[in-house]
């Protein structure tokens, strides 16, 4: 059986906005000739974060595409590099959930060193059948989701 052990956090805070927060550690192989994490990276960090969400929600994605033949795909992205990260720099990807539709939810995800964005990002999710289908997200998987939305204040 795979670990699905969560290695992020969600915050704490009453009085914040919900969040998922992912630490991680720039190795060598992120970054580019000039020791600065090179910019497709930052999507896989991102990425990481997503699924270690999922995993904090009891969100299985591999059981989900085995027994439902429903899978989660990005179907937009928007990126802005502020700053950049650099070798040995420990980073953290901090997730809010935005907007959860029928099949879609939205999140935005900062990329920070301490308490400095150096990324924002705002990444649009779907739902999908194995046909490429749109499909609604069941409703175990949106009040999961909607626990964390509703209580934001976001629609």
């Amino acid at each position: 059986m795979i670990d699905t052990q969560m290695i992020g956090r969600f915050s704490d805070d009453e009085s914040s906005v919900p969040s998922h927060h992912f630490p991680l550690h720039v190795y060598w192989e992120d970054t580019d000739a000039g020791g600065i994490v090179y910019y497709a990276n930052y999507l896989k960090f991102t990425e990481r974060a997503r699924t270690d969400l999922l995993r904090g929600l009891e969100i299985n994605q591999q059981g989900m595409m085995a027994k439902e033949g429903l899978n989660f795909v990005v179907r937009d992205c928007h990126i802005e590099y502020l700053a950049p990260a650099k070798m040995d720099d420990i980073l953290e990807v901090q997730t809010t959930l935005s907007e959860l539709k029928g099949a879609t939810l939205k999140m935005r995800q900062n990329v920070l060193r301490g308490s400095q964005i150096l990324v924002k990002s705002e990444v649009r999710v779907a739902c999908l059948q194995k046909s490429g289908k749109p499909a609604r997200f069941s409703p175990q998987i949106k009040n999961k989701f909607s626990s964390l939305v509703n209580s934001s204040g976001a629609s």
